[in-house]
């Protein structure tokens, strides 16, 4: 029966689990209790099938989706099928459980139709605080895991009866913010449970063995389309590299490397030459490289391939153990989630400017940009406000770049000026765009921008974790690189400095912090006698 379901069948079913995961996500921004969740959007939804394969998943963030393609298999390696029973959700966050880093909180429901298990929903989020040394989690002299927060093996915090309250009780005590972090926790959950019951609407219109020929069938269309895509992608081996800034403060930049061989209708990625791990929090794990690779090879050669566990198959993905994309599970890993993959994701395009580079963008502003304030919010509670900055894209061979956007691997959304200080001790005094720090060229990269932030209260801690301030953002095909990243604070007792990309200090009443995010690349030489 794997193709005998009618193709109208299939798109149908094909839209309606698409449809299930960004309704999830919808449900986390709407009832979620964190800034960071209902403004930002700093979440992702998926579905699997029985196996943890994915059969869908919302219009997130590409570094968690694909990610997501492991969880739930790592998941079952430790919680096996027998164990699960409807209204089950557990929680977790090891990096080594198909996971990216300990701030990004799974949550796993199993779905069962006609008796059987049928499919997983997935609910990731970034939770403003999971313990640590640092408000916020992000502890930029972090040497080891355990630094950076609470580990959370898979743990069922709901069955068919409800919530266990002595699970939750334990795990909030150890967090900051514990009210907002169960806003979140629950927020989940809820999106989980919206999934199961479009899930269960499905099988009762077309039962649970035309759904499953109809992925199966999903499955083998996004494998025939991502063979096509890469055989349209010429024959050769390229290698490209692209360096950290640095691991924390002191360091020195680290390299990523990849070298990538296309034959025929399938693609290998190996990553064996990047640099050893390195000591402070830029680590980290395999799936986050296999989630760049994922994102990559579909923005060059296929994005509208449906994505999968048939889009996948023609890849193979190498990573070195010991390497910075394969550490031992001590190791911190907090900032690699959004700053090392977005190097992997650089070098693969660097190798790929090679091969087609009429298909390729510069260098963009490829970090989180991130700033972590943390302290005594107005309501009195404890809590952090965590904001991730945009920047010029990199410029295409057809066009100039866009300004202040998120590239490659981010999609999170400002948090809006009037959230910001209504809820924090923190005044927005600026935000505005850099102008001309896109790089020059035939076409010019994408301007960043500048937001100053106010500090209104003594106390408040602030933490950098951001790329590009030493490695501007490069040019393409001649194009200039754009203006790097900069974060400058001006002290209200006096005197300024520029702070590192990877920093924990405290602010104190009046403090000014300046953001200013980088350019995107030019691409392309000038033309003679053209400003661009």
């Amino acid at each position: 029966m794997r193709n005998s379901v009618d193709p109208f069948t299939v798109e149908v079913i094909r839209h309606a689990l698409t449809a299930a995961a960004e309704e999830m996500s919808f449900v986390v921004m709407r009832s979620a209790r964190s800034p960071l969740l209902r403004e930002a959007g700093d979440l992702s939804s998926a579905l699997t099938d029985h196996k943890g394969d994915l059969i869908a998943q919302g219009r997130d963030i590409p570094i968690h989706l694909g990610v997501m393609s492991f969880t739930v298999k790592k998941f079952l390696e430790r919680v096996p099928a027998e164990r699960l029973k409807p209204g089950d959700v557990w929680f977790l966050n090891l990096p080594e459980v198909g996971g990216n880093h300990l701030p990004d909180v799974k949550a796993i429901r199993p779905i069962f139709l006609e008796g059987r298990l049928f499919a997983f929903a997935v609910s990731l989020a970034h939770w403003g605080d999971i313990g640590g040394a640092w408000a916020g989690s992000y502890f930029a002299a972090a040497t080891e895991t355990w630094q950076e927060g609470v580990r959370i093996p898979p743990l069922r915090l709901f069955t068919a009866d409800g919530i266990d309250e002595e699970k939750r009780d334990f795990l909030l005590a150890n967090l900051r913010g514990p009210a907002e972090r169960e806003g979140d926790l629950m927020a989940q959950m809820a999106s989980t449970r919206a999934a199961e019951g479009r899930l269960l609407r499905l099988g009762e219109e077309h039962g649970a063995a035309t759904l499953r020929a109809a992925l199966d069938r999903l499955d083998d269309l996004s494998e025939a389309q991502m063979r096509e895509a890469i055989a349209g992608l010429p024959d050769g081996v390229y290698e490209g590299e692209d360096f950290l800034d640095d691991d924390g403060p002191g360091g020195r930049p680290a390299a990523i490397r990849v070298r990538v061989e296309i034959a025929g209708d399938t693609a290998k990625f190996d990553f064996s030459g990047t640099d050893d791990a390195v000591a402070g929090p830029l680590n980290t794990t395999p799936f986050v490289a296999m989630a760049a690779v994922y994102y990559a090879i579909k923005a060059v050669a296929g994005p509208e391939i449906q994505p999968n566990g048939g889009c996948y198959r023609p890849l193979e993905i190498r990573t070195r153990p010991g390497s910075i994309l394969e550490p031992g599970i001590d190791r911190p890993v907090v900032g690699g989630n959004h700053e090392t993959s977005q190097r992997a994701v650089d070098a693969i395009m660097r190798a790929f400017e090679k091969a087609v580079p009429e298909r390729l963008t510069a260098g963009g502003s490829t970090t989180a940009g991130l700033l972590i304030f943390g302290g005594t919010r107005r309501d009195g509670a404890i809590g952090t406000f965590y904001e991730t900055h945009g920047g010029g894209e990199g410029a295409r061979a057809d066009r100039d770049g866009a300004p202040v956007v998120r590239v490659h691997l981010t999609n999170t959304m400002n948090t809006p000026a009037e959230i910001v200080e209504a809820e924090y001790m923190i005044r927005v005094d600026e935000q505005k765009l850099r102008r001309s720090s896109g790089g020059t060229g035939r076409h010019r990269g994408g301007d960043g921008m500048r937001r100053a932030y106010t500090v209104m209260a003594d106390g408040l801690s602030l933490t950098t974790m951001f790329e590009r301030r030493v490695i501007a953002p490069y040019g393409l095909q001649g194009g200039a690189d754009g203006a790097p990243f900069r974060v400058t604070l001006h002290r209200a007792a006096g005197g300024s400095r520029e702070l590192s990309g990877k920093e924990n200090l405290t602010l104190a009443k009046g403090d000014r912090v300046v953001m200013e995010t980088s350019g995107g690349g030019g691409y392309g030489v000038a033309e003679q006698g053209r400003s661009s």
